[in-house]
């Protein structure tokens, strides 16, 4: 016990300074983890915030295509109404077209046949709508 007592003028030293090592050790030890774990949050926040603004853009693509798509239906359907009404108009046309040259084909015969006279020229305009069928 002698011993140790006259050993304590240089173990006191020597503990307390193991036990100060001991104890930077453990905060640099705490330090380090709180450091690391900050740096993977860090990390993790950003990954996390890359993929929801990644996630709004393609919100946004999506919106707009869908936008553009309704506007390209709105498109198409009035079309599709614009060439039923002009397809529409143009059997009426021909319709009007082919009764008025069948009614002048009766005039013609008509004339030829009631006043025995030669039937006049149609007008240029129509000339070949009126001899496709009667050639006289």
């Amino acid at each position: 016990m002698k011993a140790l007592v006259s050993l304590a003028p240089i173990l006191a030293p020597l503990f307390g300074m193991v036990g100060a090592l001991g104890g930077a050790w453990l905060v640099y030890r705490q330090t380090k983890r709180k450091n690391d774990s900050d740096s993977h949050v860090a990390a993790i926040k950003t990954v996390t915030d890359g993929f929801t603004s990644l996630l709004e853009q393609q919100r946004a693509a999506a919106n707009q295509t869908q936008e553009r798509m309704a506007s390209l239906e709105a498109k198409y359907s009035d079309l599709e109404r614009r060439v039923e009404h002009l397809q529409e108009e143009q059997r009426q046309w021909r319709r009007w077209k082919a009764a008025a040259v069948e009614y002048i084909h009766d005039l013609r015969d008509l004339i030829r046949d009631a006043l025995h006279r030669p039937v006049p020229e149609p007008p240029a305009e129509i000339v070949a709508d009126i001899e496709q069928r009667d050639p006289s």
